[in-house]
Parts: C-alpha cells; structure tokens; sequence
C-alpha cells in the first residue's frame, strides 16, 4: 500500500458552489437575470469556457502554473512512458513522473477544484436554460453545451481519480455533481454509476446541440466523439464504433494529409480533423510562466524545455523516420549536429502546443479529432476478433501520415496480435495529447518506464544500470493494478466532506 501523505494544512473550503460572480467574463449574471434571456445563457456559458484556460483564484491566490489545461495534459503524459523528466523540479508536477503522489499536491487539487466549478457553472446554465418555455433552438443549443461539458468534466475526473472501468465498475468513482443543490457532504457514486451519468448527458447533449458555432465549442459531434471514447474505456465495442462513426459519418472532418499534418496543431481552430479544441488568442499566451508549452520546448528564450520526448515512445516510432509524426519531436543539436544532452538526457523537444501564430509557448489545444475515432473503432474491433477490420482503420491513419509503403494490408506481424498493433499506433498518433496512461491501464498491461530520467526518485544516472534488473528499481515497471496509477483525491475535499473516502 501506498505511503499516505495527509499532511495538516490551513487550506479554504472546497467551493462546490462556486457562483457565476467568479467567472470571467459573466458578467455577474445571477440565476434571475439568465433566465428567459439567450444572451445571458450564452455569455455565462462562454464564461464557464473560459475556465479551461484561465488562471483561477484557488486558496486565495492566483498561481500562474494553475490552469485547468495544463493539469489535463500534465497529469496524464507525464505519468506514462512517452515524456521523460530530465531534472528535479519543486513543480509538482514532479508526483506525475516519480509516481509518489499525496493529497496535498497543488496540481491535482487545483484540477479537481476547476473542474467542478466549470461542473456547477454548467449546472447553473442548464437549471435556467431548463425554465425557459418552449426554447427555440439556440437555446437548446446552449442547452446541449452544458451537457457536454458537464460529461466531458466529470469523464475527466474520472481517468485521474478512479480505477478505469475494465478493472473495477463497482469501485469508488468520483463525487457526481449533476445539481447546484446538491448536498456538499456526499459520498463518492461507482465507477459504473459515474459512467451511466456521463453517458446519458453526453447523449441528451448530442440530442440537444443542432447550431454549431465552431469547434471552440460543444457541437453534436463532439459529444458523439466523447461518448466513443467513454464506451471504449467501458468496454463496449459496439457503441464504441456506433459513435465513431456518427462523427466520421457527419463529414464534417476529414484526416489530415501527410503535408498537412505538420501543421495541424499550430492552426488547430482551421484544422480538418478538430472536432473540439480550447480556443487560445494572444492575449493567453502565458509564455514561460504557465503554458502548456513551457515544459515541453524551448528556443532559447521562451519556455523552460525540461521534459522530453522519451527514448521509449522515439524507440517505437524509429522504424520509419518518414512517418511525419516525427515533426513534433524536435532534437535540439549543437553547431555539429550533435543532439545536445541535459543530466544525461538526450533532448527531444515535443512541438504539439506550440507555434500558433508563430509564438513558442502558444496554442489552441485539441481535446477530440477525427484521428481518435478510427483508432477507437480499430480497438473495438481488435477487441471483437475482426484483425481485417482493425488494421484497415489503423492503415486509414497511417496512409495520412507519410506511410503509403508501410500498410498492414491485413497481415500482423509475427509474434503480433491486432490489440499490440492498435495500441502501438494510439499511441504514436495520440503522443502528448494525454491518452498514453489510459490506454495501458484500461488494458490491464503493465507500463515499462525503463530508461533513465527523473520519475526515478532519490537515484541519480550513475545509479542505474538498465541492463541489469531494471525492474528491481522503484517504478521501473509499473504494474497496472498498482495503487499509484491514480491520484489521491485532494485533501480539500476529504477534510471538508467526510462522506468522501480517499483512495488506497
């Protein structure tokens, strides 16, 4: 069992019910003032958008490192094998790396704290939205948004604070926030409860949502695409690919070309295959201090560039230096072509939040695409013994990424099964856009952190010797039904709701 860390601090309430007031821009509006006006239903709504991306109060303070998109990627990619830590760090998104999480990181705590106060902005909207008699379809447009964000929020939840439903259903989940009159004190609702609710908002807000206004926002499509990615972390092959292929049905995306590709998430918002993204202008470019790129690259002068692209992830794609994927893994190399090494580390760059409109620590980053949906329908049918079927939609992705010459054409590789050959290719397309740690554990296997870097606690490179027994060393070898594969839930909410139990 994990080492418990619940340290007594002086920390504010949990503030479940966070009003409008905080959230900018609203504007203020109060529950009377949004009901029966469209105006006012859309502007609070924006402003519960605005939560994904902007610096929110928590504790009393406004900490540039706390941004709900930063902790949405942080927590997921950097607990898996494709990004390495290349030094110590007093950010806490050390826990992620080394794995020796507690209750009382402030990343985590800020990710639960925004998450359901964007929850309980969602439910302020639609409690009014609700009230109003006969809405036409804007309304229900809005409407529809909320449920998505709603589902989407608490699936979100869900990945970093549960065990993944193929493990345990009846295992704790999350709190379900699905009322601003709920009762703060509230016990935490199973895993297959928490996926029935997310299932049945996202469903009723593809019903609802029938005048996109962009992919900045919730749209039909994107809540079809978040129920196939719910249903294929439950489990469900058939409802996986039904969904898939609304959103590949819709026509509204279409797949990235091999020349077009590279381009893809510096112009995210224009981007063919963006279903749903974080609309990011100038004016939220954190630079240095709080982007998402900040950790990930650097030019010399923005971003601090400490975390890389590991050995493990360049090892699996060096078959085909070609396959354009590899634009986003950027070596920093000295005046002779030397790729330059930081504590023993070699420095690979990671560019998929960088460069929109040219600036190094800017973009507008991409929550669901096109590319996801045939790699879920590749799994489901992996997954229900059809190989044909689930190579002709990994070789659809590899055919657009510069691997004309590299198809499966229905043919495994010895010693292969179609599951490898489907997660090998989720995870070289989906690199850095926080689905590599699900995707092993959902699966029952194992991740194998075993090359060098600083999610080593307490060793340093001349400590190891991976030739030896790697898997002797603390978290060399992850096992995928270890304790330390989900956060501790904050601290916050276990002290201020005593219903709450914390996980093990």
């Amino acid at each position: 069992m994990r080492t418990r860390y619940l340290l007594i601090i002086l920390c504010l309430p949990l503030l479940m019910a966070g009003c409008l007031k905080d959230v900018n821009p609203s504007d203020a509006l109060n529950t009377g003032q949004l009901t029966g006006t469209t105006q006012g239903l859309q502007q609070a709504l924006n402003g519960a958008y605005a939560l994904f991306k902007d610096h929110v109060s928590f504790n009393g303070t406004v900490d540039g490192n706390n941004m709900y998109l930063r902790q949405y990627f942080q927590l997921s990619d950097f607990a898996s094998d494709d990004i390495v830590c290349a030094q110590t760090t007093t950010d806490p998104l050390y826990y992620s790396f080394s794995l020796d999480h507690t209750a009382t990181q402030t990343n985590s705590r800020y990710f639960w704290y925004i998450s359901y106060k964007i929850i309980n902005d969602a439910n302020t909207v639609i409690e009014s939205a609700e009230k109003i008699a006969n809405p036409d379809d804007n309304v229900k447009q809005l409407l529809g948004e909320c449920y998505f964000l709603r589902a989407f929020c608490h699936f979100s939840l869900m990945r970093l604070f549960a065990r993944p439903y193929t493990q345990d259903a009846g295992a704790d989940g999350i709190l379900l926030r699905t009322s601003t009159s709920d009762e703060a004190l509230k016990g935490r609702s199973t895993v297959a409860e928490v996926y029935a609710s997310i299932i049945a908002d996202a469903q009723k807000g593809a019903e609802l949502m029938n005048r996109p206004r962009g992919v900045q926002f919730g749209s039909k499509e994107a809540a079809w695409a978040l129920l196939s990615r719910a249903y294929l972390y439950k489990g469900d092959n058939d409802s996986t690919a039904f969904y898939a292929d609304k959103v590949i049905a819709s026509n509204r995306f279409s797949l990235e070309t091999a020349q077009t590709f590279p381009q893809l998430f510096a112009n995210a918002m224009a981007g063919k295959e963006t279903i749903f993204c974080v609309a990011m202008t100038a004016a939220d470019d954190y630079g240095k201090a709080g982007s998402i790129a900040s950790m990930l690259y650097s030019d010399g002068n923005s971003g601090w560039g400490e975390e890389f692209a590991s050995q493990s992830l360049r090892d699996t794609m060096s078959e085909h230096p070609e396959d354009v994927r590899w634009s986003y893994i950027v070596p920093l190399k000295d005046g002779n072509g030397v790729i330059q090494k930081k504590n023993g580390i070699e420095t690979y760059y990671i560019t998929k939040f960088s460069f929109q409109g040219g600036s190094p620590t800017l973009s507008s980053p991409i929550l669901f695409r096109l590319a996801e949906m045939y790699l879920n329908k590749a799994e489901a049918a992996a997954k229900k013994g059809n190989t044909a079927e689930a190579l002709d939609n990994v070789d659809i992705i590899r055919s657009n990424r510069g691997l004309q010459n590299a198809l499966y054409n229905r043919t495994l590789p010895a010693g292969k099964t179609a599951l490898d050959i489907v997660l090998k290719e989720r995870r070289i397309e989906l690199a850095f856009e926080g689905h590599r740690n699900f995707d092993v554990y959902r699966n029952k296997r194992d991740m194998n952190r075993t090359y060098w870097g600083y999610h080593l606690p307490g060793l340093k490179e001349s400590d190891i010797n991976l030739s030896a027994t790697p898997a002797g060393y603390a978290n060399m070898i992850v096992k995928w039904d270890a304790n330390r594969i989900i956060y501790f839930i904050p601290i916050d909410e276990v002290q201020t709701n005593t219903l709450c139990r914390q996980n093990p």
